[in-house]
């Protein structure tokens, strides 16, 4: 039952992340649109949702002022630099929800981030092309 309810909750996960539509009118519409997503999928209280949407609020911050000091610097970003900091502000996330969130809750949480990551991980290899020296698609 448990391993059933699991891949449900990644299955919806998916198809939601999966679906290609046009871009949602608004960004504050959206981010409400993947607040009730999340509410829904780990079965949020009142009160979980306000933390972990304060929470989440506060990473998007810290996230967009890290890329735009980068973008201020005139300099490439260091690609490991950026990567161990988005790592560390994920860290720093699952920390401030463990109190908030039940152990199963936080674990779904991770699982949802994950795919996420790869979902994102994905797209920007998509626009980027083949890695070097891979052969051409087939047509």
């Amino acid at each position: 039952m448990r391993t059933s309810i699991v891949a449900l909750t990644l299955l919806l996960v998916g198809s939601a992340y999966a679906q290609t539509g046009a871009a949602p009118p608004d960004k504050a519409a959206h981010e409400a649109k993947m607040m009730d997503n999340l509410t829904v999928l780990l079965d949020l209280t009142d009160v979980q949702r306000s933390q972990v949407q304060a929470t989440l609020e506060q990473q998007h911050a810290a996230m967009k002022a890290k890329l735009d000091a980068a973008r201020a610097s005139g300099t490439k970003p260091d690609w490991a630099a950026m990567k161990a900091s988005h790592e560390q502000m994920e860290a720093d996330t699952v920390a401030k929800l463990t109190p908030v969130l039940s152990a199963a809750q936080l674990k779904k949480f991770q699982v949802l981030e994950q795919m996420r990551d790869e979902h994102m991980h994905g797209e920007h290899m998509h626009h980027r092309g083949p890695p070097p020296g891979a052969p051409p698609p087939a047509q």
